[in-house]
This record gives C-alpha cells, sequence and structure tokens, in this order.
C-alpha cells in the first residue's frame, strides 16, 4: 500500500524497516570489507595495494555521483535501497566465485553509491523537524552498531576461514534486500525529470553550486568530506599499525580496534541528538578539532589498553561531531534541490576525500614513511583543518 503522508514517529514501521535494512547493509559492507583484505594478505597482495581496494569503492561514488540523487528523488527511496542492495549481493557472491576481489569490491561500491541518497534522503520523508536530528542519530548508532559487529564479524571469520567470511557477507546483503522489501513504498520526491546525459549532470551540477554557494550547506559538505576521509583513513592504518605496534599479526585485533570507535560513534551520536539541534550546529566543531588530537596521541601508543581507551573517546568526539552535521545538510537540502541530490552532492566531496587521503596514505606507505609517522602526521592535518573551518564559519 502507498503511504500519502509522513509518519513522523521514530518507531514508525518504516523508520524499523529503514533502520534494519540499513543495519544489515552496513554489516555486509564492514564484514566485506576485512573479509576481502584478509583475502589480498591470503594471496600475496602487497600493503600499499591494501587502500586501493577503498578507492576503487569511493571511485564508484564519485562517478556515479551526477545520477544516483535523481534516482533516490525520481523512485520509491526504498525500492532504489532495495536495487542497490542487490548490487552489493552480486559483487560479494562474485568475490566467492573467484572473481579478481577489485572487481567485485567495486561493483559493492556501485551499489553502495546508489544506496546512500536513497538511506540519508528517506529520513526527511519519514520524519521532520526537531525529530530529523533524532532519526539522524539513530540511523548513525544503527550503522555504527552494524560497523562494530560487522567488522569483528569479518575479522574473526576470515581467521577461521576467508571463503566462509566472504560467504556470510553474501547471505547478510540478501537480508537486507528482504529488510528492504518492508520499508513502505512513498510518494516520488521529484517526479518527471529528464533522464538524458547532459540535463542530468546539468541539474547535478547545478545542485552543487546551489548548496556550495549557501554556507550552511557549504559548511556541513566541507565538515563531513573532511570526518569521512579521515575515518577512512584511519581504518587502513589500524591494519598495518597493529602489527608494526604491538606486534600482533592476526585479522581480528584491527577489527576490535575498529570496534572500539564504533561504540564511541554510538554513544557520540546519542550525545548530539540530546545537546545539538539544526540552529546550534556549531556546537559540534571543538569535538572535531580533538578529533586529530586523539589520533595524534594514539599514533605513539605501544600498548592494547590505552590504545582502546583513545580510540573509544575518538568515535565519541566523531558521532558528535557528524550527526548535527548530516542533519543540517538534509534539511536545508531539502528544501533547496531534494534530498537525494543533497545526499549525492555530499557523497561526492565525502568521497573525493576519501579518495585524496587515502591516495596520499598508500603513497606514504609505499614510500617508507614508518606507520607512526602517518599517523601523527595525519591527526595533526586533520585538526587544524577543523579549526581552520570553524574559523572560516564563524567569520562567514
Amino acid at each position: 500500500m502507498r503511504e500519502s503522508h509522513t509518519n513522523n514517529s521514530l518507531w514508525s514501521k518504516g523508520m524499523l524497516a529503514v533502520t534494519a535494512a540499513q543495519f544489515l547493509s552496513a554489516f555486509g559492507d564492514n564484514a566485506l570489507l576485512f573479509a576481502t583484505l584478509a583475502l589480498l594478505k591470503e594471496q600475496y597482495y602487497p600493503d600499499w595495494s591494501q587502500p586501493i581496494l577503498q578507492m576503487v569503492f569511493v571511485g564508484a561514488y564519485i562517478l556515479f555521483a551526477p545520477f544516483v540523487g535523481q534516482v533516490a528523488d525520481s523512485f520509491p527511496k526504498g525500492r532504489v535501497m532495495m536495487v542497490a542492495n542487490s548490487l552489493k549481493l552480486l559483487g560479494a557472491a562474485s568475490i566467492c566465485l573467484g572473481v579478481n576481489p577489485f572487481v567485485g569490491y567495486t561493483l559493492v561500491g556501485i551499489g553502495a553509491a546508489a544506496y546512500s541518497p536513497a538511506k540519508y534522503g528517506i529520513l526527511g520523508e519519514l520524519t521532520t523537524g526537531d525529530k530529523l536530528v533524532k532519526a539522524n542519530g539513530l540511523m548513525e548508532s544503527s550503522t555504527i552498531a552494524a560497523i562494530l559487529l560487522g567488522s569483528v564479524a569479518g575479522g574473526v571469520l576470515a581467521d577461521w576461514h576467508v571463503l566462509a567470511a566472504l560467504g556470510v557477507c553474501a547471505l547478510v546483503y540478501a537480508g537486507a534486500v528482504v529488510a528492504n522489501l518492508l520499508i513502505p513504498v512513498l510518494p516520488v520526491a521529484r517526479p518527471g525529470q529528464s533522464w538524458r546525459f547532459g540535463p542530468m549532470t546539468n541539474s547535478f551540477f547545478s545542485a552543487c553550486r546551489s548548496l556550495w554557494q549557501n554556507g550552511e550547506t557549504r559548511f556541513s559538505l566541507v565538515g563531513t568530506s573532511l570526518f569521512w576521509g579521515a575515518g577512512v583513513t584511519l581504518r587502513f592504518l589500524l591494519v598495518l599499525w597493529v602489527p608494526e605496534a604491538l606486534g600482533i599479526t592476526d585479522n581480528a585485533t584491527p577489527t576490535y580496534l575498529n570496534a572500539m570507535v564504533a561504540v564511541g560513534i554510538v554513544v557520540g551520536a546519542g550525545v548530539a541528538a540530546k545537546l545539538v539541534t539544526l540552529e546550534t550546529v556549531s556546537r559540534c566543531m571543538p569535538a572535531g578539532i580533538l578529533i586529530g588530537v586523539g589520533v595524534l596521541f594514539f599514533s605513539l601508543q605501544h600498548a592494547l589498553l590505552p590504545a582502546y581507551g583513545l580510540l573509544i573517546l575518538i568515535g565519541l568526539l566523531g558521532g558528535f561531531f557528524v550527526v548535527p552535521l548530516n542533519a543540517l545538510l538534509q534539511e536545508r537540502g531539502k528544501r533547496s534541490v531534494g534530498a537525494g541530490n543533497a545526499i549525492a552532492v555530499q557523497n561526492l566531496g565525502e568521497n573525493t576525500a576519501m579518495l585524496l587521503m587515502l591516495g596520499l596514505y598508500s603513497l606514504a606507505i609505499k614510500v617508507g614513511v614508518p606507520v607512526v609517522g602517518v599517523g601523527v602526521g595525519f591527526g595533526a592535518l586533520f585538526a587544524l583543518a577543523i579549526a581552520a573551518l570553524w574559523i572560516w564559519q564563524r567569520r562567514r
């Protein structure tokens, strides 16, 4: 049955279905990453090739950015999410069947690129006003719980059997497809748009200009791009930091450390939902600066217990920082260019930042920069970048 109105409850059938589908999809994404990294290790790929795996993933976001926002706004978003998760299922299954892991992971990236504008854009269709920040908090909490469990499951299963780990990922994506079918069919946000290449790209870049010319949405775009570029780089930094700093060579320990970040983000997202509104988004900026400081101190550790503590703190600061920025972009974007287009523009910025940061990280490892040095430099630069963004916003 087609719903013709928004249910503002955080616990409506639609929100529960979206949350379940997002949990399974994010679980699969994170388990698959660590299972595929274990496969690369098993097949003796060089260390510097590991970030390339993520680069082909984010490259799909950049390549399809002009189109996925319009797709999300031109069809019921729940059905777009279903098709996107089906592509992820195909990519995971192809890796299981022996297809080159970089090819299979690219398919997963294409599915993820189509999925993202729909999963965030649908929040503004299921709930409105102040509940949108809370809905984002629920979405981020679900996502981070999935990151926590998926990362650990991927590493632990890969230590047992790499192919079994990959098979579990495919099954989880299949579960996400089923969950997507339970999302109510909502009205199309922006029907009747042109599907010709020229008008589609013109529409996307018009949305880019509109969002970048607005001070609030530009602030959100830059902040979230820096955050997710840093986050994905930290994940790969952990993979090499563990054996160098701790002398541990298994696949599971880096996933446990990633899980600590996830625990912190769940808490930080909840605190942000309580303390930050769309009118007080600037409260999140000190947390962003402290993320960089935390990464700097973490890189200097040589014991597991303080590393766990610092990563929980980094995650808490991250959740407090990014949730209000996401909500701000969704609310302002929905009013101007459409929520799907706004998230597609955000994805372009975030994934461009990921691509650049991962490229620099891979280059640094290839030329022999010590992992500790990479971490210290990365943390310091991130803190300075967020501080500069905050100053820029206050002077606007």
